[in-house]
Formats: structure tokens, C-alpha cells, sequence
């Protein structure tokens, strides 16, 4: 097996953040559609970030409906969707990949409450996300390099035959353990902020 194997895999890995693409506002479309219009709009924009394309979606009628139901969007205009429930699917599909549900309603709903008085706020802080996002990639890029080079070397005194697994695993588990930890930070978060709406809905308690 080739001692390459393991850092090449990761390069790959890597070389795949490029082809990440998200929808920038100006894509999003001016008119309001309907449910089969929106659906297919984000299927075809966001269907390379999903895992399995052939197999997973993007969105769904029946993902749409309970997001509507759940208050995680407002309702529909006669059952047409506009700019801002775009905006707000959006953030719905990044979010659900690492918050539950009840979260993201936590997270959105001050937003979906009144929304039509946040548009501008909203699309502001939906630029920023994925401005963000496109910056990092570089320092991420940097410290997965670093990373890989280090781990690389941990375990030459190993057998030959377990070390390919050993230095993913090794990675993995670097990764992992960041994204909990972020995580936890999100979650701690959401945590006060739907102590303080739970406080600001009543007031006695």
C-alpha cells in the first residue's frame, strides 16, 4: 500500500471544498413561485452539496409543508414562496446538517415572526454567511495541510498493513472533535436564547 495513500485521500477530500457552490442572493429569483417552481429552483442550485444527489434532496413539497407547519418559515402567499422564504430555506438547509429542529426554530423564529420588517437584515447577515464561508476556505485549507503532515508522521513505527487506517482515523477523529466543540458553543447559544423568548412570552415566569 502506498505511504501517498492517506494524503492523497485527504487531498482529495479537500480539492472537493471547491466545488462547494451556495445560492447568492442576486441568483435568488425576483419573482415569487410556486411550491414546483421553488423545489426544482433549489435542486438544481444546491443538489452538489447534498451527499448522495442521485438519492438525497434538496427539498421536498413535504419537507416545505412542515417547515410551514413547525413555524420554521411563514406560511405561503397563495401558495407562492417569495425572496424570503428563499432566504430562509437556505439557512434551514445549512442549519439541519448540524442543529435539530427545535433548534432552528429557536434560531429563526424572531426572524419568521415578522419577517417583512427584517428582509434587508436578513439578506444582509445571508451575504455575510456565505462571504464568510468562501474566506475560510483558505485557512482551512491551511490547517488541514498541517494536520495531515503531522499525523502522516505519527505512525511510522506501526505495521505497514494498519497504518492507512490508523492516520484517517487519526484525522477523523481531529475533525470530529472540533466540530463538537463547536457545536457545543452553538448549542449553549440557542439554549439562552430560547430561555430569553420563553421569558419575553411570559413574563411571570
Amino acid at each position: 500500500m502506498s505511504e501517498a495513500l492517506f494524503s492523497e485521500t485527504v487531498e482529495r477530500a479537500i480539492d472537493n471544498l471547491k466545488s462547494i457552490n451556495t445560492i447568492s442572493p442576486d441568483e435568488l429569483p425576483a419573482m415569487d413561485l410556486y411550491m414546483d417552481q421553488l423545489t426544482t429552483f433549489m435542486d438544481r442550485k444546491l443538489s452538489g452539496l447534498v451527499r448522495t444527489p442521485s438519492r438525497d434532496k434538496v427539498l421536498t413539497k413535504t419537507m416545505i409543508n412542515n417547515y410551514a407547519k413547525n413555524h420554521l418559515i411563514h406560511p405561503p402567499v397563495k401558495k407562492k414562496y417569495s425572496r424570503e422564504h428563499m432566504l430562509e430555506l437556505l439557512f434551514i438547509f445549512y442549519f439541519k446538517s448540524f442543529l435539530t429542529i427545535s433548534d432552528i426554530q429557536t434560531l429563526l423564529s424572531p426572524l419568521s415572526d415578522d419577517l417583512s420588517d427584517n428582509r434587508d437584515m436578513v439578506e444582509k447577515m445571508y451575504t455575510q454567511m456565505i462571504a464568510t464561508g468562501k474566506g475560510a476556505r483558505g485557512k482551512l485549507k491551511k490547517d488541514l495541510d498541517e494536520k495531515v503532515e503531522k499525523i502522516d508522521r505519527a505512525f511510522d513505527d506501526m505495521p505497514e498493513d494498519k497504518r492507512e487506517y490508523l492516520k484517517k482515523f487519526a484525522f477523523i477523529c481531529q475533525l470530529g472533535y472540533d466540530i463538537y466543540l463547536k457545536k457545543s458553543i452553538i448549542e449553549h447559544m440557542i439554549d439562552d436564547m430560547a430561555e430569553q423568548q420563553f421569558l419575553n412570552e411570559d413574563p411571570d415566569a
